[in-house]
């Protein structure tokens, strides 16, 4: 990739970036501003991003017959499945931790001695991270 390619990602994630808050940022600050923010900032990222995949994938790749052999679709959603796995897991435990550890400290406010009970829930949605990341590692060890 040529510094140019790359000083035009750069500027154009700048861009995505600043344009729509910079719109914003003038003028009354209504709901509907927000969602004009939001929707601008969302087109230029991932316009920037189909971008800059293009560039990066599209030019020809040589690779070695015993490679495109040895790999294959099912490496590939392998990867993808284990890729999944860890990340809705975590996704799933975010906001199962948001849930709890805003309940805990509220409980904990209250009454301070139900600290310990309140921390096992949090550590127990937790848990559901580390068990899509386990899930994820032993996808893999099979491949």
């Amino acid at each position: 990739m040529t510094i140019a390619v790359k000083l035009l990602l750069t500027v154009a994630l700048i861009f995505s970036i600043a344009v729509p808050f910079g719109a914003f940022a003038a003028g009354e600050k209504t709901k509907g501003r927000y969602k004009t923010a939001l929707a601008a900032n969302t087109v230029m990222f991932f316009g920037t991003m189909l971008f800059a995949v293009c560039v990066l994938f599209g030019g020809t790749a040589f690779a070695a017959e015993s490679t495109a052999a040895a790999g294959g679709i099912s490496t590939g959603m392998g990867y993808i499945a284990a890729a999944l796995s860890t990340g809705l897991s975590c996704i799933g435990g975010g906001v199962a931790v948001s849930a709890a550890a805003s309940a805990a400290l509220g409980a904990i406010s209250e009454d301070s001695s139900i600290l310990g009970k309140s921390l096992i829930f949090v550590g127990l949605a937790e848990g559901v991270c580390l068990y899509g990341l386990i899930i994820s590692f032993m996808i893999i060890g099979k491949l």
